[in-house]
């Protein structure tokens, strides 16, 4: 009988010791899940002209007009100045007033109050111009640290043109290895020739492009996909955006978001020249929604 007891309370120690690893298993789970959650939303645009109604959108998902306020990025641009003050417009036009813009200058000590209020900012809104010149500004300060820390906390972090290049992990540059004098044309898939750098990481699922359509960037995204397949590709045209949250999206705005996928990883060089097979494209248009895998 006394052995039957040591048995029993041995079942008994290790059901429970399961069942405690178990709960805290899904416990760490579910708190992963809300971190996920809890982070704000990605408001990309693709350059253009931001119409009213969509500029309305970026508002009521962020939620700036219920509370907070919104801080402008203007770094991307060689007239900060000016950029900032058209930014800002567009919320005033909309009856959002609790509007400010911080222009960090490279190589310079940013001012704390300056990054206390970007941490606790609704809206965070980068301009265009160049991605380059913005991340040069940003990367490895406290700057970075600052902007992440609001997104995390729940700010929508909104960008336009160079401003939507800059929202994933590797980031196009706008450059080219093999043709290196810009033209805006991109006329060839080739190997090792599109830059990719670092950009601000809010998600590493996807890889940005902008002014899509308008300027037939079609080439350098094919490329990019081919030689980066863990990301999925999407192309933005100008006037329109989508709003990303939990590895899923909503096309806003005038015209249509181009989305290539690679996902079976399939990479061919020839001669210099790209190629793959079972690649998948889609066209979306407004209101159309599109989960990552």
């Amino acid at each position: 009988m006394r052995q039957l007891s040591i048995i029993v309370m041995g079942f008994l120690f290790l059901f429970v010791s399961c069942t405690e690893q178990q709960n805290k298993a899904n416990q760490q789970e579910t708190n992963e899940h809300k971190t996920v959650s809890s982070a704000g939303g990605l408001f990309i645009i693709g350059g253009g002209k931001r119409p009213p109604a969509m500029v309305k959108d970026l508002i009521k998902l962020s939620e700036v007009d219920k509370a907070g306020y919104i801080v402008i990025l203007p770094m991307s641009s060689s007239v900060p100045d000016t950029s900032a003050f058209y930014a800002k417009k567009q919320f005033t036009e909309q009856g959002i007033t609790n509007v400010t813009a911080f222009n960090f200058i490279e190589g310079e000590a940013p001012k704390q109050a300056w990054l206390d209020s970007l941490k606790q900012a609704k809206l965070i809104y980068i301009s265009g111009g160049d991605q380059n010149r913005f991340m040069k500004v940003v990367k490895e300060t406290p700057i970075y640290k600052a902007i992440h820390q609001a997104h995390q906390n729940g700010a929508t972090i909104a960008g336009t043109s160079a401003g939507a290049a800059v929202m994933s992990k590797k980031m196009i540059t706008g450059d080219e290895y093999k043709h290196p004098e810009y033209t805006g044309e991109f006329r060839t898939i080739e190997a090792n020739n599109i830059e990719i750098a670092e950009g601000m990481g809010f998600t590493d699922k996807i890889i940005v492009d902008q002014h899509f359509v308008w300027r037939m960037r079609m080439n350098r995204l094919i490329s990019v996909v081919i030689e980066n397949p863990e990301a999925t590709a999407v192309g933005i045209d100008e006037s329109t955006a989508i709003y990303y949250k939990n590895n899923q999206f909503t096309v806003y705005g005038k015209s249509q978001v181009i989305v290539i996928e690679n996902q079976k990883k399939h990479k061919k060089a020839q001669n210099g020249l790209l190629g793959a097979k079972d690649m998948s494209l889609h066209v979306l248009l407004p209101g159309d929604t599109f989960s990552i895998n």
